[in-house]
């Protein structure tokens, strides 16, 4: 992973941690909210996204792009690009405006719509990212791990704080003869599986 982060990511990261804090306190809808990952979860999607196989690198869910510029360190070592998908017209304006300021507008591929629409365009992936709405996690799951190369990555987020919601889920990737799957306590907690 790229250090030190250059400082134009180290400060749009600064400036979205802050504004993930206020939302968190504050009383603005769900959907408006950041509601983005901790910094040692970012880090963590940079390592794996970093030592995972050569293909695609996705997202499904940018929300203001906090994420997305952990996995731009990872795409800068292995010569790549994120694309990222978002459904929000808001999240996009905010996440055009940190991958602009934090200078890595030619690592992303930021894409205004849902992720479950496109994931037919991606037929070698190496990487995923899930931190979308819980209720699609199992759609955009199934979607993903066909197209997934053998040792790539998907992880997704709130396995641990969303338990209860995902458990059903949870419990079918516990199953699936595909991928070797853990669940790791690192933030909210994310599930990470690894294509067979």
């Amino acid at each position: 992973m790229y250090k030190p982060i250059p400082q134009a990511i180290r400060e749009r990261m600064h400036e979205l941690e802050e504004i993930d804090s206020r939302d968190r306190r504050g009383d603005a809808p769900k959907r408006q909210r950041l509601r983005q990952i901790p910094a040692v979860t970012g880090k963590f999607l940079a390592l794996m996204a970093c030592n995972a196989p050569a293909g695609d690198v996705i997202e499904i869910g940018t929300s203001a792009g906090y994420s997305t510029l952990w996995l731009t360190l990872a795409c800068k070592e292995r010569a790549d690009v994120v694309t990222t998908y978002e459904i929000s017209q808001e999240k996009i304006t905010l996440a055009q405006k940190t991958f602009e300021s934090a200078q890595v507008s030619h690592l992303v591929n930021l894409m205004h719509a849902d992720g479950r629409d496109c994931i037919q365009n991606h037929n070698e992936i190496a990487f995923c990212f899930l931190d979308a709405e819980k209720e699609m996690h199992p759609s955009c799951y199934e979607l993903v791990i066909p197209r997934l190369v053998s040792g790539g990555l998907l992880l997704a987020d709130n396995a641990v704080s969303h338990r209860q919601v995902l458990e059903q889920f949870l419990e079918q990737v516990d199953s699936d003869n595909r991928v070797d799957s853990l669940i790791v306590p690192i933030g909210k907690g994310i599930l990470l599986c690894r294509k067979i």
